[in-house]
């Protein structure tokens, strides 16, 4: 072999990637290259969020609840504000913000103004909850403009909702209640009654029906009589 190829051999194996040695005769591969995913194993992302656990009260368990919420100094104000909360499908935010003035008791009336930009409607206000609307301001004496107050005559704050919802689940013997289970249980129970999805679109004061589509989907009136002989 010439002096010259003897150079370009060398310069070959020098320049020639190198491989871990093999262990007891298994030839070592080379690793594979990174395709740069990292891919999560048993994650489907097609589970919307609301559907994934109950996130509502059945009609006896919001009874309960109302019930329960009546126990107390404050028992009128507080069963008031859980009874408006699930009647309108008001937010906690909502409710806390709710003023006297938007309350016309002379046409039964309730003007539901609705935050996150929100759909506001004038709503009815039924005869049983009219009542305890009319009970309720016969405990007040002030001039305030708000329509729930505390002792100090200041608005209710959403901690203090949480915590007496939270309270008045537990004296119904119920399982955690949040805030914002009476709304979605004015959902359900408008769904499970038929209505159509633009009538509760516009009741609980939805921009898009994509929020509003969830209650009619997994509303079980649908699936009545499927195994009716």
């Amino acid at each position: 072999m010439s002096r010259g190829n003897s150079l370009q051999k060398a310069r070959f194996v020098k320049n020639a990637p190198s491989c871990p040695p093999s262990r007891q005769g298994v030839v070592a591969m080379p690793a594979r290259p990174s395709s740069g995913r990292n891919v999560k194993s048993g994650a489907s992302g097609t589970a919307d969020g609301h559907e994934q656990e109950k996130n509502f009260l059945a009609e006896a368990e919001i009874t309960a609840l109302l019930q329960a919420a009546k126990a107390g100094r404050h028992g009128v104000r507080n069963h008031l504000l859980v009874l408006m909360m699930y009647r309108h499908g008001m937010r906690v935010s909502e409710t806390v913000d709710l003023r006297r003035n938007e309350v016309d008791l002379g046409r039964s009336r309730l003007w539901v103004r609705r935050l996150k930009n929100g759909l506001s409607v004038e709503q009815p206000i039924p005869g049983d909850e009219l009542r305890v609307i009319r009970r309720y301001l016969a405990t007040r004496s002030d001039t305030l403009p708000w329509l729930f107050i505390s002792e100090r005559g200041q608005p209710l704050t959403r901690q203090s909702v949480n915590y007496l919802v939270a309270t008045a689940a537990r004296r119904a013997g119920l399982s955690p209640v949040n805030p914002h289970m009476p709304r979605h249980s004015c959902g359900f129970y408008l769904a499970n009654r038929g209505y159509d999805l633009r009538l509760i679109q516009d009741y609980l004061g939805h921009r898009d029906p994509k929020h509003t589509v969830h209650y009619t989907r997994v509303a079980g009136y649908r699936f009545e009589g499927l195994w009716r002989p």
